[in-house]
């Protein structure tokens, strides 16, 4: 990976702070006191602060009315802007480039984004395009995978990944509480990825990919439910994501790390956890024990996981034995982007940069998440010391806070709906 770019506005009309939020809540009149209370909850606990961006046509109060319009002007913000960042910053000019790839799961127009794309940049004919749709939150991973695999086949080529998505279109109405949550953690974002297999730039690489694997759980019906595009009662489309989302993504994951480990941990670590797990498998299976977990830092130093929610991030850290240092990264991207479904890695991957903490050598573990139900991973080797402030520079300093500082400011504005005693004042703000 030569470099990466993710997406910033500096329109202060596109953050979601805490008045805006509240807003918007308020204005969907199919909710009742429980829905308005759940919603406001979900914010006050889903780790995410008061600038996130998010798509203008909700911002405008349009979100029950979009049009095709909205969507391309959204997607050209969001690809054009990373892309010119890219070329910019690489020198590479876009008649260089042999494949591109785009994922956006739920926009997928005639002709594709792909082609917007090499329109606007009059690209080469011969160029290889792939448009993928419909991968949820982990499709980054499987855009990386794929040109990994092209590579097999174009010697010396360069490839762009450009991974987002289109919200503001699929902004839910309704009042169904699993669809409801998508709208608390969902916002605006996306990178774009210049990668080639071509040696002559190896001294430019930020990163070498060395390993990736992709996990697929479609055949089983809880897991393929748990994350889904649906209409509920009333007509309204959104995303429903259900309790079983939690199991499927323990269950990938395990999955998926019995393929990846034996490839990136040393054989001594390997070594180490057969012999204690048997011996403890030999002991009296009357005495209780803490089992043994493989100790995933013996090969890996940093680690870049999916931002998908406070939830998740803290269920991921608890079962690899990750401690505060290792999730800061992805619990500051949530914080300070939310969740950018596909590409949220990048804004994190973006804070280890900024945070002078990626050196030579280094390995950094991506672990990312979606539907279908997928866990794809995969390990990157640090080819150089990096220090770019990139996408965080106007705000890195300001991470991670102090310990006297609020981390969530939705607390102090709706902290108080724990509060059964203020319900009717809630109901008087809710008429019509």
């Amino acid at each position: 990976m030569l470099h990466y770019e993710c997406y910033k506005t500096s329109a202060d009309d596109r953050k979601l702070d805490t008045v805006t939020s509240g807003d918007i809540v308020m204005r969907n009149r199919n909710l009742g006191i429980e829905e308005y209370r759940f919603l406001l909850k979900t914010i006050v606990s889903s780790g995410i602060g008061e600038e996130t961006f998010g798509p203008r046509v909700v911002l405008a109060g349009r979100e029950e009315s979009p049009t095709l319009e909205d969507s391309f002007l959204e997607m050209d913000d969001l690809i054009f802007t990373t892309l010119d960042g890219l070329f910019l910053k690489t020198g590479v000019s876009p008649s260089q480039i042999d494949i591109l790839v785009v994922n956006v799961s739920l926009f997928s127009p005639a002709p594709s984004l792909t082609s917007r794309i090499a329109n606007r940049y009059k690209m080469r004919e011969d160029i290889k395009f792939f448009n993928l749709s419909g991968m949820g939150c982990s499709a980054s991973l499987v855009a990386i995978d794929l040109v990994q695999h092209l590579f097999n086949t174009y010697n010396n080529s360069l490839a762009v990944v450009v991974s987002t998505e289109s919200l503001g279109a699929h902004w839910y109405c309704g009042k169904e509480k699993s669809m409801m949550l998508s709208n608390c953690l969902f916002r605006s974002g996306g990178c774009s990825m210049l990668l080639t297999n071509n040696r002559a730039f190896k001294h430019q690489a930020m990163f070498k990919l060395t390993s990736s694997v992709r996990t697929h759980l479609g055949s089983i019906d809880d897991a393929y439910n748990c994350c889904i595009q649906v209409e509920d009662e009333l007509g309204y489309g959104g995303f429903r994501l259900t309790k079983n989302l939690t199991k499927a993504a323990a269950q990938a994951l395990k999955m998926n790390l019995q393929v990846l480990v034996p490839k990136i941990l040393p054989t001594w670590e390997l070594i180490r956890y057969m012999i204690v797990s048997t011996l403890q498998r030999n002991k009296n299976k009357l005495e209780k024990t803490n089992g043994v977990t493989l100790n995933l830092k013996a090969g890996i130093e940093h680690f870049c996981i999916h931002p998908g929610g406070r939830a998740v991030i803290d269920g991921v850290g608890e079962g690899l034995g990750l401690g505060g240092y290792d999730l800061e990264p992805t619990r500051m991207a949530l914080h300070r982007f939310g969740n950018t479904s596909a590409g949220g890695l990048w804004y994190v991957l973006g804070y280890m940069e900024a945070k002078k903490r990626l050196k030579k050598g280094d390995r950094v573990l991506m672990i990312s998440l979606g539907a279908g139900f997928m866990c794809n991973n995969c390990v990157w080797e640090v080819m150089k010391d990096l220090e770019d402030t990139n996408v965080w520079k106007d705000c890195v300093d300001r991470y991670p806070p102090p310990p006297t500082s609020s981390l969530n400011p939705f607390l102090e504005k709706y902290g108080w709906l724990n509060d059964d005693s203020l319900s009717s004042s809630i109901k008087l703000e809710l008429k019509p």
